[in-house]
């Protein structure tokens, strides 16, 4: 189906920001929906942002205020701008595209992001 492939994950300290991307194959990138969520150790997944097609976005609770969706439909490409980092951060971050007129449901491989001094 669509391939995502995420990047921009690393080591930071705790007050510094991170941008994650997420790269997307398909060429009908512009219809569909785009999430981030995360895991961290012995956690259940849980969801961060979502971007829709239209460009409405939501985020969680845990990271308004400090995080940004956004996407660039000429890259293909959508976008995690993380702010004020906190330890609480440190997690797995995976993209994932969805549509249900086009039966998509993709996830990528993720990309680890820690936060620490």
């Amino acid at each position: 189906q669509v391939q995502l492939v995420e990047s921009g994950g690393g080591l930071v300290q705790p007050g510094g920001s991170l941008r994650l991307s997420c790269a997307a194959s398909t060429s009908i990138f512009r219809f569909y929906n785009m999430d981030w969520y995360r895991q961290a150790p012995g956690k259940e997944r849980e969801f961060v942002a979502r971007i829709t097609s239209g460009g409405l976005t939501n985020h969680a609770d845990s990271v308004k205020g400090r995080f940004a969706i956004s996407r660039d439909n000429a890259k293909n490409t959508v976008f995690l701008q993380m702010n004020s980092l906190k330890p609480e951060d440190t997690a797995v971050y995976y993209c994932h595209a969805e549509s249900r007129v086009y039966y998509a449901n993709s996830w990528g491989k993720g990309t680890l992001v820690t936060v620490s001094s």
